[in-house]
């Protein structure tokens, strides 16, 4: 790093590679899951668990799946977001088998699960 000018650059590619809020493009999907520790303790591992297994069983290649910190609503973790089709659904009070429910009527099939989603329950 030679300039201020090649760390502003630097700076700038990196936050494009962890904006929370973006999706690459219109047929990928991604998924955060709030592994702060609130999350932890509320039991976001399996969730997340959960996730990754049903993606990779599913083979969905266009899915993202990570973990990320506090999303500010520690009563009601764990809480999964999905960003599809321009969208961000939150889902919260998550469960392994909620999660895998999610992956099948929502990310593959297109249905959001109303009843897990905040606001909705």
């Amino acid at each position: 790093m030679k300039s201020l000018e090649e760390l502003r650059a630097l700076r700038e590619k990196m936050k494009s590679q962890i904006d929370n809020r973006s999706v690459a493009s219109s047929d990928e999907t991604v998924i955060k899951v709030g592994m702060a520790t609130c999350g932890i303790a509320a039991g976001a591992r399996p969730v997340l668990e959960a996730l990754l297994d049903e993606a990779d069983k599913r083979q969905l290649h266009n899915v993202s799946i990570s973990q990320t910190g506090c999303i500010g609503m520690c009563r009601l973790e764990p809480i999964v977001e999905v960003f599809k089709d321009g969208q961000k659904y939150t889902y919260i009070h998550m469960t392994a088998d909620k999660a895998r429910k999610v992956i099948a009527d929502h990310v593959v099939n297109g249905n959001p699960c109303k009843e897990y989603l905040i606001g909705e329950n």
